[in-house]
């Protein structure tokens, strides 16, 4: 028989409480660092980026990486606070078409950067309006969403300054069937 004078004792309740509660802590507080500086997940409430990002896809953003060890490059899928002239509060996610110093413009349903037409296979239809040269400003850049004639965007509102991206996205998470990096 072994001698009960050897069993350890097990931690006590308030001592096991407090752990848990500084477990929970210390996940809510990393998971708020990782989401709010590093990545984000976001759910797509909009069809202005039809057909590359369905209503109610849900996809991963990088919001540190691109800004520390990257670049923005055009046919980016960028997340970013809109300028007060599109009317909105709540984060835009549009397709970055042109970089500062880029002439942009949209003739015969096809868009020209820098006198060439881009090849946009993602675009949902012809855009409807044509609009004049205009060459994107130092700090700034143009975007569209992909569903162009139903899109509130830089041709709404005019050059998003690049401070205003909060990041770009990664891939599509969900639905599953879909998962994937976005077309470029």
């Amino acid at each position: 028989m072994e001698n009960e004078n050897n069993v350890k004792p097990s931690k006590s309740t308030a001592r096991y409480i407090l752990e848990l509660v500084e477990v929970v802590v210390i996940a809510f507080a990393l998971s708020w660092l990782i989401r709010t500086f590093v990545l984000e997940a976001r759910y797509i409430p909009t069809g202005s980026m039809l057909p590359t990002i369905q209503l109610q896809d849900r996809v991963i953003v990088d919001k540190f990486f691109f800004k520390h060890f990257g670049e923005l490059h055009t046919g980016d899928v960028v997340v970013f606070h809109p300028p007060s002239g599109a009317h909105s509060s709540d984060d835009f996610i549009k397709r970055l078409i042109a970089l500062p110093g880029d002439t942009v413009e949209i003739r015969n349903h096809k868009t020209y950067i820098n006198g060439q037409v881009i090849y946009e296979p993602y675009v949902a239809e012809p855009q409807i309006k044509n609009m004049e040269p205009v060459v994107v400003p130092e700090g700034s850049v143009f975007v569209m969403g992909d569903n162009r004639n139903y899109s509130n965007d830089s041709r709404e509102w005019g050059f998003l300054s690049i401070d205003s991206i909060t990041g770009r996205t990664l891939f599509r998470y969900w639905p599953f069937d879909r998962f994937g990096p976005l077309a470029r």
